[in-house]
Order: C-alpha cells, then structure tokens, then sequence
C-alpha cells in the first residue's frame, strides 16, 4: 500500500458565479521514502494539489489516503494533530518569526505538541547542527542569508520528526549556488532517515534529486517519468 493514495481527486472552487476546478478527477500514489518533484505551469493544480496532500485541505470528489486513513473522514481537529505530528512543511519565503532565533523557530512546532523546554532546547540545536547551524542557534532570520533562513526552516520541518516533508518551492527566492545545498539536504532527508519528500517546483535542479518527476496541466497529471 503507497503511503499516499489519491484517486479520482477532483477540487473546485466558486468565485462569484464561477467555479474553478483546480483538480480534474487526478490520480496518484506515492511511495514510503520517496522524493517526488511536481511540476507544472502555473494554474496546473500544483498549489491545490500540495494542500490535500499535506492535510491542509480536503477533495471535492475522489479518495485521499494517508497511509490507510481517508482524510476526507477526520475532523479539523484530528487533520490538525496528524499535520503538527506526521508532515512537515518548508516554503518558499521561509516563513520564519523574525522576532525569533534560530533556535526559537525550531522549538516552536514543538511547543504546541507540549514538548518540555529543556527537550524542545536539546533537539532544536540538534537539528540545527544537522543542517550545518550549529554556530546560528541564536541569530535572527535578519542575521542570516537566504540559504541559512531555508535550513532553519528545514530543521523547524523535522521539529516534530515527521514522516513525510512538503517543500513549496525551497529554492524559489534562492540563487543556484544558494539552492544547491537546500536540494542536497532534502536528498539526504530521504536517503538517511527515510522520510518522504514532495516538491512542488519551477526548478529543474530539483528534478535531479527526486526518484520521479510528476507534471500536471489543466489539474491533471499528464506525465510520470522515474528518474535513472
């Protein structure tokens, strides 16, 4: 059984008297330790696409399975616990607390799990090591280039030891040699410790690391190429 299962995925939308539809009965499975890179113009469904298969929003139409589980029958409340325990999620403009140090903005996933503060502490600067910040623990996002900001984001993801990580564009607001070790990290993610990677992306670099290169159009997966 792939760890994620969507068949016949339809979403729409209603815009005054219009409605939208972002997704167009799409099928596709993902496999327990896989990197997958989505790709596809604008408009393609790639947003709307990122968010049910992060729990963020729930199909129209169609089955989405997380693991044996229909997330169209969990309550906000449940698709809040299985987000903060199970998906981690990186963004393009980094989304850190600029008030916050490096290592604030990794505890913080945990705090609202009830983790204790001397553990939230301990594994904090863990991750940040683990993404080459162990000397960054306590400069703020204004402190840091755009690449240290994309790992601290990384290492906020792992906060909570999730299974899966999504990546809305990691390396989008970085220049290559910026990006290079972004994409790096995210390999080793999947490679090392197992964990499924998603990537939703423009950036064709990405596609060098991912297993399979999944392209959308028109809200429906128009092509699937397994990567050598």
């Amino acid at each position: 059984m792939p760890l994620l299962d969507l068949k016949g995925i339809t979403k729409e939308y209603k815009l005054g008297k219009t409605i939208v539809r972002a997704l167009r009965g799409l099928d596709l499975n993902i496999e327990e330790g896989e990197i997958i890179a989505i790709m596809g113009p604008s408009g393609s469904g790639k947003s709307t696409l990122m968010h049910i298969l992060g729990a963020l929003d729930t199909p129209t139409g169609g089955t989405a399975i997380l693991d044996g589980q229909d997330l169209q029958q969990l309550k906000e409340r449940q698709l809040v616990t299985l987000r903060g325990k199970r998906i981690g999620f990186v963004f393009q403009t980094f989304n850190l607390i600029q008030t916050l140090s490096a290592q604030q903005n990794v505890e913080l996933p945990m705090i609202f799990q009830g983790i204790r503060k001397g553990e939230r502490a301990r594994r904090a600067k863990e991750l940040l090591s683990k993404v080459g910040l162990a000397d960054r623990v306590r400069h703020r996002p204004n402190e840091l280039s755009g690449g240290e900001r994309q790992r601290v984001a990384i290492a906020r993801a792992l906060a909570n030891d999730p299974e899966i990580i999504l990546a809305d564009e990691p390396t989008g607001n970085l220049d290559s040699e910026s990006g290079a070790p972004i994409l790096a990290l995210l390999k080793k993610l999947s490679t090392d410790d197992g964990r499924t990677v998603i990537i939703v992306t423009h950036d064709p670099d990405a596609t060098a690391i991912a297993d399979r290169i999944v392209r959308l159009r028109d809200g429906c997966v128009v092509e699937e190429v397994r990567n050598a």
